[in-house]
C-alpha cells in the first residue's frame, strides 16, 4: 500500500502522465507550425501570381549580384541584352513530364551563357530537347544564325541545390546534371566571369520550336493545412487516451485500497 499516492496514482502513473502530456504539446507545436508554413506558401504562390503578370524589368546589374535576394526575384520577369555565347552551351539533363510544348520525355535543357553588354554573364535556359538533339544544342548547332547583340525576356530563377547524390559533371560531352551557376560555370571560358548567381529561364518562341522554351514549372505542393489537422489530431488523441487512461488506474488503484 505505501506505494500508492492518496489520489490513487503511483509515481510511474504520474511520469507516464506527463511523458503523455508532453507529447500533446509536441504535436500542437507541430499543428501550429504547419500553420504557419501555409501562411508562407500562400503568401509565395500569391507573391508569384503578382511577380509572372508584371511587366519586364532590366535583370540586375553585376554590381548588384552579391547583395541580391534571389526569392524576392524569383520568377520575375527580366529583359536581358547582350549576345550569346552559343559555342559555349552546357546540356543539363531532365525529364519533362508536364510539357507546355510538343516534346516530352527523357532529355536536356539548353543553357548557354549570355553576356550581358554591361558586363558579366547571365546563363539562359533557352528550353528543353529531347535526348537525340543532345550533341546539337552541346556543340551549340541549333541556334541558327547568330543574332549578335538581343534582346531577350525570361523569368528570374535562382540556382538549384547541388545534393549530395548528384554525379559530377560530363566535361566531354557537356552535360551536367542541375542548373547551378556555379557548377556551370566550372564548364565554359573563364572568361565570361563574372557569372551571375542565378539563371534565366526563356519564354516560348514557337510550338516546334527547339530548343522548347516557356516549360518552367509553377507548380507548388501545398499539404500545409492537411498535416497540421493531423498533428491537431494526434494531440487530441494523446489527450482522449490520457484522460481515459488516468481515469482506468484511478479506478484501479481504488479497487486495490478497498
Amino acid at each position: 500500500m505505501s506505494a500508492i499516492r492518496p489520489s490513487g496514482l503511483r509515481w510511474g502513473d504520474w511520469l507516464f502522465a506527463a511523458l503523455m502530456l508532453a507529447l500533446a504539446v509536441a504535436c500542437m507545436f507541430l499543428g501550429n507550425w504547419q500553420m504557419a508554413r501555409l501562411a508562407e506558401k500562400e503568401a509565395l504562390i500569391a507573391a508569384v501570381d503578382t511577380r509572372l503578370s508584371a511587366e519586364p524589368v532590366a535583370v540586375p546589374g553585376r554590381a548588384e549580384w552579391n547583395d541580391l535576394d534571389l526569392d524576392q526575384w524569383n520568377y520575375r520577369p527580366v529583359t536581358l541584352t547582350g549576345g550569346y555565347r552559343y559555342t559555349q552551351t552546357v546540356t543539363v539533363f531532365t525529364s519533362l513530364a508536364n510539357p507546355h510544348g510538343r516534346f516530352s520525355g527523357p532529355g536536356y535543357w539548353v543553357v548557354t551563357p549570355f553576356e550581358l553588354t554591361g558586363g558579366g554573364t547571365v546563363f539562359v535556359n533557352r528550353g528543353f530537347v529531347p535526348q537525340e538533339y543532345q550533341e546539337q544544342a552541346a556543340l551549340g548547332d541549333l541556334h541558327g544564325d547568330d543574332p549578335g547583340r538581343v534582346t531577350i525576356v525570361g523569368l528570374f530563377r535562382p540556382g538549384e541545390a547541388v545534393g549530395f547524390m548528384v554525379p559530377d559533371a560530363n566535361m566531354s560531352d557537356r552535360i551536367e546534371w542541375v542548373r547551378n551557376p556555379e557548377r556551370l560555370a566550372a564548364m565554359v571560358d573563364p572568361a565570361l566571369a563574372p557569372i551571375a548567381p542565378f539563371y534565366v529561364d526563356l519564354l516560348s518562341s514557337g510550338a516546334d520550336a527547339l530548343p522548347q522554351g516557356g516549360e518552367t514549372v509553377f507548380t507548388f505542393t501545398n499539404n500545409h493545412f492537411g498535416y497540421a489537422l493531423t498533428w491537431y489530431g494526434f494531440a487530441i488523441v494523446a489527450v482522449v487516451m490520457l484522460g481515459f487512461w488516468l481515469w482506468r488506474q484511478s479506478r484501479r488503484a481504488d479497487k486495490t485500497v478497498q
